[in-house]
């Protein structure tokens, strides 16, 4: 047989050989996928980065989609993790197991040429309602209120539902202002506001850049005032794993509750809590 055959066979093999090898070690990366709120993303973005630099045995992806979407998405077991920026509902919450990463303020936003500092908790259910349409009703210029929302499914939108319009007398939540401006995500809704000098919108206290947070009855929102409840509008952020987290998913959580995490968390201007807030077992 040719010499320059059989070494060209046998190159082959050394390269399948190796090809095999480098696909069979990439295969054996552990892979966990996060997904929901667009309040939890960004937080849960850096998290993933930090982790995967000291695991690099483990490939994180972070997607959003909303609260809705992350609560959904851990039921069907879909996704690793599911995130939410809203607490759960009895019917949510089963066969989830739910894990508080953080408190985060939601930031009642203007436009920083807005010359106002803060409002009432009671002005700003006027402003979403609708009962309340010119800012010189609260003390601002003579011009229209332009209201910014979340959509249907924003863990941010239900929180201020929940938080700031209240319920009608037959339990059904008070709904937004029929000429709200609908965005999809905490950056869109950031981006509307810091283009328009009479918009106000809401968004995590932690996403706050180019815009204004106001005071909430003479409160501002920061760490402090989240973590001692004096700003009143706050709510959860969460991991959520259907039935009890095992192997990587359970080591990046504990990760996340520990010191490392925590720390990440902190620096984004999340007020880290670390605890678990229930068990399916």
């Amino acid at each position: 047989m040719d010499m320059k055959y059989i070494i060209g066979i046998i190159v082959a093999i050394i390269v399948i050989v190796g090809a095999y090898f480098v696909l069979a070690g990439g295969s054996s990366q552990e892979k966990i996928t996060i997904v929901g709120s667009t309040s939890v993303q960004p937080v849960a973005e850096k998290l993933a980065t930090e982790y995967m630099k000291t695991n690099p045995n483990v490939k994180i992806t972070v997607q959003g989609g909303g609260s809705a979407v992350g609560i959904k998405s851990a039921q069907d077991g879909t996704a690793s993790i599911g995130t939410s920026s809203k607490s759960l509902s009895a019917n949510e919450s089963t066969g989830l197991t739910q894990y508080e990463i953080g408190k985060d303020g939601i930031a009642i936003i203007v436009n920083n040429n807005n010359a106002l500092n803060g409002l009432t908790l009671d002005q700003v259910k006027g402003i979403f309602n609708g009962s309340i349409t010119n800012w010189n009703q609260v003390g601002g210029s003579d011009a229209q209120i332009n209201v910014i929302v979340r959509e249907d499914g924003s863990g941010t939108r239900d929180a201020v539902q929940d938080m700031v319009l209240g319920k009608l007398s037959n339990g059904t939540k008070v709904a937004f202002v029929k000429s709200a401006i609908v965005q999809s995500s905490t950056e869109a809704v950031q981006q509307a506001v810091a283009q328009d000098p009479n918009a106000v919108g809401f968004i995590s206290f932690a996403s706050v850049n180019n815009t204004k947070a106001l005071q909430i009855n003479n409160v501002a929102p920061s760490e402090a005032t989240i973590l001692d409840g004096t700003y009143k509008i706050q709510r959860p952020f969460l991991f959520l794993v259907k039935g009890d987290p095992k192997g990587a998913v359970k080591s990046f959580i504990d990760w996340v509750d520990g010191p490392e995490g925590q720390a990440i968390i902190k620096a984004d201007k999340v007020v880290p809590t670390g605890k678990q807030v229930n068990s399916t077992s």
